[in-house]
């Protein structure tokens, strides 16, 4: 598929901006200024001012002696920056490839392979564009062809067509002027001095003399236009691999019409990655609404699944989050997160359901759905000695452990995140506790069982050790105790709670 490039030019971005905030503006001509070397030069024009002969680079000064009535405003860096990345994010609804033009920074450049068949071809797709930026109050020009200098070059400077059909984009430069093709002024001035007005003046000499002339920045630039060197557009959001775009030709508004939408952009996400063995991890819905406003809802998966039901019903419990308003014009699924999906081998027979069984995960995403995935968790053995560190938060519920459950000892069934400490009366050297205070109140201890001793793996600490004590109190609560460190040893021993029995 042959790729093809749009350029957006906002002719007057600061001014239309300021209107759009102040429409008390539109019968004054002003000018944005900011400080140069201790003087107030114009930045941006207002088109009433334009109408004056006020032009950007002139001093505020001079601008108000030729337009006594301008009104000049302070510019601030940035500025433009700004209002063009918050405008690449609209524009996210027409292609995931949206960068900011960084060489005039007063445009966007879009990627739009296949994505124009979504509004009935590149005319509607380009007249979609330009009829929303202009409903918002924002002058723009747009231009497509297959290459962003080309596309940009049109945007600026052409005067035929705004559609350049595919492989004509070289023939659309041939009559513009060199400046089409983003070069800088010193190089503008050379070629002018040589009397080169037109593209068609010099595109077809020899590299090696236009090197010698004009520099490989030249080369690269027109190299770029007419597409024999590669220009990459550096994106404002990093597309996701699986991603799925759907355009409604009439606003969504009912919950129903959303479950459509879900479900068809899930049935061709689901065939893509079912093609290439991967299922979802986590997926993030984004509907762009017809005032501009955009709604997102996530959902995520205890294994990976390509399951359309399955998937369907973890959105169907979002999709009461999502607020339509007037309508919803494009939703998008991304899939920002993968893993291959395990085919599992068919069993004759099978004991009891466990974490391999679909139900169970299913089970656990639609709880996980309603109450968070925060609050479910799944543990698996570490191969660490403190009980504290002998556990792994899993990724997955299908994550395999690498070590095995310890159960020749008795472990609490709560154990603390980290011990406290406590205040004990013991009889020494390894006798039990008499009695202990946890948190004010005193536990004399009826039964005890102990000690255990738990050495620190010895890369990290040698010699360091825990005591472990299980012990009774008088109104039958057990708990796990431990002592740390020797008596009579350099460093104070000192005792703790770790973990509460049922």
């Amino acid at each position: 598929m042959q790729r093809r490039f749009v350029s957006i030019w906002f002719r007057q971005l600061l001014a239309d901006w300021q209107l759009i905030r102040r429409p008390e503006l539109s019968g004054v001509p002003f000018v944005f200024a900011a400080p140069d070397h201790g003087r107030m030069m114009i930045t941006a024009v207002s088109e009433l001012g334009h109408g004056f002969g006020v032009e950007v680079g002139m001093r505020a000064a001079d601008a108000k002696a030729i337009c006594p009535g301008l009104e000049v405003l302070d510019d601030k860096p940035g500025r433009p920056r700004k209002l063009l990345k918050g405008l690449g994010e609209w524009c996210v609804r027409y292609s995931p490839i949206v960068a900011i033009d960084e060489f005039a920074m007063d445009g966007l450049l879009l990627e739009a392979t296949g994505c124009s068949h979504l509004w009935g071809g590149e005319r509607g797709y380009l007249k979609e564009i330009v009829s929303r930026l202009k409903s918002k109050g924002y002058t723009v020009r747009v231009a497509i062809a297959d290459t962003p200098g080309a596309a940009w070059a049109i945007s600026h400077y052409g005067k035929v067509t705004p559609l350049i059909p595919i492989g004509e984009h070289v023939d659309a430069l041939l009559n513009l002027v060199p400046d089409a093709l983003r070069l800088e002024e010193t190089t503008l001035a050379k070629l002018r001095k040589l009397g080169f007005y037109q593209t068609k003046s010099f595109i077809g000499m020899p590299r090696s003399v236009l090197r010698r002339r004009f520099g490989e920045e030249f080369l690269l630039r027109l190299a770029q236009a007419i597409g024999t060197e590669n220009e990459v557009l550096i994106p404002m959001q990093v597309p996701v691999p699986f991603s799925e775009r759907l355009a409604c030709l009439e606003p969504i508004k009912t919950r129903n019409g959303i479950e459509i939408a879900i479900n068809k952009l899930l049935e061709n996400l689901c065939k893509r990655m079912q093609a290439e063995g991967k299922g979802l991890r986590s997926g993030v819905l984004t509907c762009y609404r017809i005032d501009g406003k955009v709604v997102q809802v996530d959902i995520g998966t205890s294994g990976a699944s390509h399951n359309i039901s399955h998937l369907l019903k973890l959105f169907q419990l979002k999709i009461d989050q999502i607020r339509p308003a007037l309508g919803i014009e494009l939703f998008v699924l991304d899939a920002p997160k993968v893993d291959d999906v395990e085919v599992p081998q068919e069993q004759m027979w099978t004991s009891k359901p466990g974490l391999d069984d679909q139900s169970v995960i299913k089970l656990l995403d639609r709880i996980a759905g309603k109450v968070g995935f925060q609050v479910i968790h799944r543990y698996l053995p570490a191969k660490r000695y403190w009980p504290e560190r002998a556990i792994l938060k899993a990724v997955s519920v299908t994550e395999k452990p690498n070590a095995p459950w310890r159960v020749d000892k008795p472990r609490p069934t709560e154990l603390l995140k980290t011990p406290v400490a406590i205040e004990v009366m013991a009889i020494i050297p390894d006798h039990p506790p008499k009695f202990f205070i946890y948190k004010g109140v005193r536990h004399i201890i009826a039964k005890a069982d102990g000690p255990e001793r738990i050495e620190r793996e010895w890369w990290l600490d040698e010699g360091e050790h825990r005591d472990y004590y299980q012990v009774e109190d008088e109104q039958g609560g057990r708990y796990w105790l431990f002592r740390s460190g020797h008596y009579g040893g350099e460093n104070k021993y000192k005792w703790f709670i770790h973990g509460f029995f049922a």
